[in-house]
């Protein structure tokens, strides 16, 4: 009799998708404030919207790591094809947040180059989040493999469709940050913050409606999984609670609703999150590679799941300690020196 075999693809499955997922709407939210940062008023505005930020933006990249070091171990074959495919748009994305964290922290030291330094921080957030949705374009339309290795261009990651996914991740990341400052200012900068969330409330209604009309066309499988009987009555919740959350996210923008704006775009993120996974589910590597075709071998699976599902709760546990300390809202007179 052979002994039962444990299965850790869905364990590690759920480990990575998580740790996207807080990263997305974590360091997402604090990306969106950067990069609605450029266009604050004035210095005092400018010094509010960073302070409502500082306390938490550097420990939200935590889950970039995560998410990195999770597809390394349990999906290496993923890891080999996908970060080769694009390497530009990461490269470009890690000096962007690099680049932002020294902006950050040197516009309160170096004040002669203040103006500088605000610029960087501002243009360090845009170019980052424009990368990540390179990235996250490539991946939806998949790679050029051949055996177990990406065999196409160092620019194949360059398409319209990843272009306009770039472009759409900067309208959500910033209706993420818009929402947050509506949670965290008051008076003139929370009405800015309303008036700023609205068009990027438009530009991301106006993304998710040509993304999903164009994912289904670029591609017949996915067109097959939501369009074909009984697929699409089970799917059909989906666009119609996406739909109704965004009834509610414009009808927050335009009300004295603090909370409701980010929770509401917090949900139009992980139900297009959510979208994206029923498309290529159970495909890592999309349209070649399953999850379980690129895992690592069950023995290294399991060795890595102890020290991780340590460390995930006390990661956890500091986070949202660390959210629950800076609660409030952020005031002139208290702030980041």
């Amino acid at each position: 009799m052979t002994p039962l075999a444990l299965d850790f693809v869905p364990l590690w499955t759920l480990i990575l998708g998580l740790g996207v997922c807080f990263y997305v709407v974590l360091d997402g939210f604090d990306l969106g404030v950067g990069i609605l940062f450029g266009f604050a008023p004035d210095t005092d505005s400018r010094n509010m919207v960073m302070n409502s930020i500082a306390p938490i933006w550097d420990g939200n990249e935590t889950w970039l790591v995560l998410g990195g070091l999770a597809l390394l171990a349990a999906f290496p074959l993923a890891f080999a094809i996908i970060i080769p495919a694009v390497y530009f748009p990461i490269l470009v994305m890690l000096l962007a947040l690099v680049f932002r964290g020294v902006a950050f922290e040197f516009r309160f030291r170096d004040a002669a180059h203040k103006t500088f330094w605000d610029h960087g921080f501002a243009w360090g957030s845009t170019i980052a989040t424009f990368a990540q949705g390179l990235v996250l374009g490539a991946f939806i339309q998949g790679f050029e493999v051949d055996g177990r290795h990406f065999a196409g261009s160092s620019w194949d990651f360059l398409t319209p469709f990843s272009i306009l996914t770039g472009l759409a991740l900067i309208a959500g990341y910033g209706l993420l940050g818009a929402g947050w400052l509506i949670l965290k200012t008051e008076g003139a900068l929370q009405d800015w913050a309303r008036r700023l969330g609205k068009w990027c409330f438009v530009g991301v209604l106006a993304a998710v409606a040509i993304v999903s009309i164009w994912t289904p066309v670029m591609d017949a499988d996915i067109a097959a999984r939501w369009f074909t009987w009984p697929n699409i009555l089970y799917l059909a919740p989906v666009p119609i609670v996406t739909a109704l959350l965004a009834l509610v996210e414009w009808r927050a923008l335009n009300s004295k609703a603090e909370a409701l704006p980010f929770v509401a775009a917090i949900g139009l993120f992980l139900l297009s999150y959510l979208g994206i996974a029923i498309s290529l589910w159970p495909m890592i590597v999309p349209h070649r590679y399953t999850l379980w075709e690129a895992a690592s071998a069950d023995n290294t699976q399991a060795f890595l799941a102890v020290g991780t599902l340590f460390l995930l709760p006390v990661i956890l546990m500091y986070t949202g300690w660390s959210y629950w300390v800076f609660r409030g809202k952020v005031r002139a007179d208290i702030g980041y020196h």
